[in-house]
């Protein structure tokens, strides 16, 4: 049988008896499989100390790229071939599964229905304990008698969002289409800081963020940052040449019935 690919040996010198052993190590491959799916021998590979690695052509349809890889070793000062595995595995070229994504990871903004569910775990870190960190942006002071009554009226909310949640959520949001890079913004005659149609907002990201109120703006009703912008904001003006042309005066008619009916 022709080998097709040239030894490799990353693990030092190769067993030569293994190496030579091709046989030996097709048989074992047809016992499990049928001779119709087996190819060409593509190679030998050391895997250590009188342990090599043989390698067929899958021709099993549905399988292009893949290949069976035969293990076989030895016992120090014997000549008898051990067949320790034979299993199928993917070539460079191969076909296969794309890496398992966990059904929580693969949810993307926007995909829940109505009746969907997404619980949060307990250890999200996006969230913490409403009394150990407060629910509004007040002082110190404040902040400790908010968590106290709380605490002990068992009032508010469970959680709320952490520092670490708040920042992923300006950093989601700056990165997205409410921030400056999108084309939109790039465009725009001016930012959202200036614009009449921005709402404030209160908390860390006051001065970061606000919230669109024009209803014929794109992000009407979104989060914005004062850097965004869009054609519609409250100071655009168009230029002369882009007004409408007045309509000319209207022509005033004199012609009465009874002229008309002498005609």
């Amino acid at each position: 049988m022709t080998t097709l690919a040239t030894l490799t040996a990353p693990r030092g010198r190769a067993d030569a008896a293994l190496v030579a052993a091709v046989d030996v190590a097709r048989a074992a491959l047809l016992e499990d499989v049928d001779p119709a799916d087996v190819g060409d021998h593509l190679g030998a590979t050391n895997e250590g100390e009188r342990v090599v690695t043989h390698q067929f052509a899958c021709t099993r349809r549905g399988y292009l790229g893949w290949r069976w890889s035969v293990t076989i070793t030895r016992a120090p000062r014997q000549k008898t071939v051990t067949v320790d595995e034979v299993v199928l595995i993917p070539g460079d070229d191969a076909i296969v599964a794309p890496a398992w994504v966990p059904y929580r990871d693969r949810i993307q903004a926007g995909d829940l229905s109505p009746g969907d569910l997404l619980p949060v775990s307990d250890d999200d870190p996006r969230l913490v304990p409403t009394y150990s960190y407060g629910d509004d942006p007040l002082d110190s002071d404040d902040r400790a008698q908010v968590r106290q009554v709380a605490q002990d009226l068992g009032l508010g909310r469970v959680r709320t969002l952490s520092a670490e949640g708040r920042d992923l959520a300006a950093q989601r949001w700056y990165d997205g289409d409410g921030g400056p890079d999108t084309p939109l913004a790039q465009s725009a005659p001016h930012h959202c800081h200036t614009c009449g149609f921005l709402l404030r907002i209160a908390g860390p990201l006051s001065e970061t963020f606000g919230v669109c109120a024009n209803g014929d703006a794109n992000d009407d009703g979104r989060v914005v940052s004062f850097d965004h912008g869009c054609g519609a904001h409250s100071e655009v003006r168009l230029a002369k040449r882009h007004e409408p042309q007045p309509l000319p005066d209207h022509v005033f008619d004199t012609l009465s019935t009874d002229e008309f009916e002498s005609f």
